[in-house]
């Protein structure tokens, strides 16, 4: 992510609150001993959303089928859910906002169901005929449909193109205006996508395209597959008139990428970079995590966003700067480092999000700076002196009051610039390689980048240092730069 905004915001047309309730009831029966069904929560608390995500399962897959119309946006759509249950479950929760559902079953058996209004969009409740035992797996279908531009309570990660398509940008909160999901960065999934694309656009989702197979009205489905685990604020999915161009990387990774049909020339020779950028990056952190890799540029979209496996660019992005230089190049670097550090590596809570954001910004000014376009010290002493009143306004960037902060951006950078002066090149070198290594696949917080420090290079009292750089009020003095002052 490199927008700096909140990514968050309430209010809006409210969405009518829905009640389906079939016409069966679960029979009355004594439970086993120890056997005490609960509903689960309707939020995991996550320090800055706390109704974001629900509580009493796991998600292990999603499967979406999605059949779009261009134009009209409208789109009918069902998602197949297994999951396991973590507690004994009465009834449960996903996170929506502004679908119809039409129904639900669990596992095979038709639910009752209910919707309505959360503080950041919708909250669907499900009531299965019967109790979910904790440890159990079970399995979800929900049939919905609505249309992309219909009014939503919370924000919306749909992005409308001028080819009358759409791309999502979902993150932080908004894969729920997609499917009914449990939206929390800590409940990482494997998916399965099949999108439907009429004749003239093409489909996008996270991970490899499996195959195509006919749709009605010479349309056709796109089949995906996502094999390792995705947090759903990196959702990829779009119906675009687009072209695919491929690739491959120095090691011979698969690359696929998306251009505007008929903006082909122009941009690829911007997407061939990536092949170099992944070759730089591999070199710093060790091999690509996933199967593919590729950017998607659309015109719906105004920013750049790390989409897992499928990174989203606006086509505004690939000027060069006033000297001619291709810094655009830079951002292309900060949404790849997020494939190790964001989408491989989740954190826990959003309260972490430096540990996407320090990484990316600080490698894409290394980048930067290695090519003669900037001076990466020069960027550090600059955010230093402007830090210590944005720890105060908006906490350090260990404790964010909010997302999209330069807390958590720059200020996230400046910790690990911070690190590496007091360390050492070759011992930095080793903790961010060694990082997304160890903790692949996981969901991880500050905490654990302390200890892994700590571990790795043996000091314990860097245990103090990073806390103070993470969660102190001031910015501690800067190794090797004891001329450097906060901005008065």
């Amino acid at each position: 992510m490199t927008t700096r905004r909140s990514a968050l915001k309430f209010g809006g047309a409210a969405v009518a609150a829905a009640v389906a309730v079939p016409a069966f009831a679960a029979p009355a029966s004594a439970h086993p001993l120890g056997f005490a069904p609960s509903p689960g929560s309707d939020g995991v608390g996550d320090p800055l959303f706390p109704t974001l995500g629900n509580g009493g399962y796991q998600v292990v897959h999603y499967d979406l089928t999605f059949d779009f119309t261009p134009v009209t946006y409208d789109f009918t759509a069902v998602v197949r859910m297994n999951a396991k249950a973590t507690q004994d479950l009465s009834a449960f929760n996903l996170d929506t906002d502004g679908h119809t559902i039409d129904s639900v079953s669990v596992n095979g058996d038709p639910a009752a169901w209910a919707i309505t209004p959360g503080k950041s969009g919708q909250e669907l409740t499900v009531t299965p005929a019967s109790p979910l035992r904790d440890g159990r797996p079970f399995t979800v279908a929900i049939h919905y449909r609505g249309n992309g531009k219909a009014p939503r309570l919370g924000l919306t990660g749909w992005r409308f193109g001028s080819d009358g398509g759409f791309a999502s940008a979902a993150q932080s909160s908004r894969a729920d205006t997609f499917l009914p999901c449990n939206d929390t960065p800590s409940d990482k999934a494997t998916w399965t996508f099949h999108i439907s694309a009429p004749e003239g656009f093409v489909a996008t989702a996270n991970g490899d395209l499996l195959h195509k197979t006919p749709g009605p009205n010479g349309s056709t489905v796109w089949h995906f597959g996502l094999r390792e685990r995705m947090a759903t604020e990196l959702i990829g999915i779009a119906v675009v008139k687009g072209t695919y161009l491929y690739g491959t990387s120095h090691r011979g990774l698969p690359l696929r990428h998306v251009v505007p049909q008929g903006r082909e020339d122009e941009f690829a020779p911007v997407v061939a970079r990536t092949a170099d950028h992944l070759a730089w990056l591999e070199g710093k952190f060790g091999r690509y995590p996933f199967s593919v890799y590729g950017v998607h540029i659309y015109d719906g979209y105004s920013d750049a966003l790390e989409n897992q496996t499928l990174s989203l660019f606006s086509t505004n992005w690939f000027r060069p700067n006033a000297n001619g230089h291709p810094t655009y190049e830079n951002t292309m670097v900060h949404e790849l480092v997020h494939q190790w550090y964001g989408d491989s590596v989740t954190p826990a809570d959003w309260q972490q999000a430096w540990l996407n954001e320090g990484p990316a910004v600080y490698y894409a000014a290394l980048y930067g700076e290695e090519r003669g376009w900037s001076v990466l010290t020069d960027k550090m002493r600059a955010t230093y002196g402007k830090l210590d009143a944005i720890r105060a306004k908006d906490g350090p960037p260990g404790l964010p009051k909010a997302l999209g902060g330069t807390n958590i951006y720059d200020g996230g950078a400046l910790v690990l610039y911070a690190l590496r002066r007091r360390i050492g090149d070759r011992a930095f070198d080793r903790v961010m390689r060694i990082w997304p290594e160890r903790f692949k696949d996981r969901n991880v917080t500050s905490e654990d980048f302390i200890g892994h420090t700590v571990d790795v290079t043996g000091d314990r009292s860097l245990d103090g240092f990073l806390r103070d750089w993470l969660f102190g009020a001031v910015n501690p003095p800067m190794p090797g730069h004891p001329d450097w002052r906060a901005d008065a």
